[in-house]
């Protein structure tokens, strides 16, 4: 076991970046250095996949060594029927944190997931609760007249959170205008009017972020249409079929709606093509890896590392792992 540390509680440390992009191995790498130095770590996983229990391949999740070898925290905690919000995140990272302190390791934060960041660092909007009554209503709606319609009357409702997501974001689009129906008062009009809402913590967080930003897009797509194929020759389709069997998941539900689960479900009840599902695992994939890098563009203070450079990921271990050491002698 690690000798007892002290690290400041405003102190974390948090390796992010688009899927695909080699996080994981770097923070395995980590974990061996910082043993090494007789430091342990506890992995926090900050990726809304993850969470949910007997979905394994389509989320690339952790195999079953490295969760036995290394403590990671956020993973396989719910079943697919469940919710898990951002908000539930910050909650609960901070407890896993002071937790992974108590024994004496050190917490790092991992993942590409940007909403639950900014839920952890800096609140999230004062927004209603979900009323599921007036969801289901919408889930029905689409079910009868299609996804598309729902879309057009949120167009008329609230015309800002309509431009600002895709026609295909049937996640957001359903909760904008579970917002306007449930108050009468649009989605973007709750942002506008509290645009952070009170900090979930009551502690300010110090942290450095080290984002995994390729350099060339070509590299990230490459990689990320490898690892899809790669989840398929691991029967992928079958942990979907597996799923569907489940009476008490269905496709509209969040953890379904995740990239690749969404795909393969239209596939397997005959809405799309085999090709088709891939294409569109493949281009959902790279859209979702696009959104994650706008994330983390608009925050200045991140250490960026190119994962195409093996020097710069070797040199990110070593920085990494003295700032841990430099704050655990504070």
């Amino acid at each position: 076991m690690s000798n007892p540390i002290s690290l400041n509680i405003d102190h974390i440390l948090a390796i992010v970046g688009p899927t695909a992009s080699g996080k994981s191995n770097f923070s395995l790498s980590l974990c061996e250095e910082a043993y090494k130095k007789n430091l342990t770590i506890e992995l926090i996983s900050m990726d809304s996949a993850l969470v949910y229990r007997g979905m394994s391949i389509g989320t690339a999740k952790p195999s079953n060594f490295h969760l036995a070898s290394i403590k990671h925290h956020g993973v396989d905690i719910c079943e697919p029927w469940e919710s898990y919000s951002a908000a539930k995140f910050a909650s609960d990272s901070m407890r896993w944190y002071q937790e992974a302190r108590d024994r004496g390791h050190i917490p790092v934060i991992i993942g590409g997931t940007m909403l639950y960041w900014r839920a952890l660092t800096q609140g999230l909007t004062n927004l209603p609760p979900a009323d599921p009554i007036i969801r289901k209503k919408i889930e029905l709606d689409a079910l009868q007249h299609g996804w598309d319609s729902v879309y057009e009357q949120l167009c008329v409702v609230d015309p800002i959170s309509a431009q600002r997501l895709p026609p295909g974001d049937t996640q957001r689009i359903s909760r904008a205008l579970e917002v306007f129906l449930s108050t009468g008062k649009s989605f973007s009009s709750w942002i506008q009017e509290d645009p952070y809402g009170k900090t979930r913590n009551d502690t300010s967080i110090n942290s450095q972020l080290f984002s995994f930003e390729p350099e060339d897009r070509k590299w990230l797509h490459t990689r990320i249409e490898n690892r899809f194929h790669e989840m398929l020759k691991l029967n992928f389709l079958n942990e979907v079929r597996t799923l569907m069997d489940n009476p008490l998941i269905n496709q509209h539900l969040p953890s379904m709606r995740a990239v690749g689960y969404r795909q393969a479900w239209e596939y397997l009840v005959g809405e799309i093509t085999e090709d088709e599902f891939i294409n569109k695992s493949i281009a959902a994939t790279r859209q979702l890896a696009k959104r994650q890098l706008t994330w983390l563009r608009a925050m200045p203070t991140r250490r960026v590392v190119n994962p195409q450079n093996s020097i710069q990921v070797k040199h990110a271990v070593s920085d990494c792992l003295n700032q841990l050491i430099e704050w655990s002698s504070k």
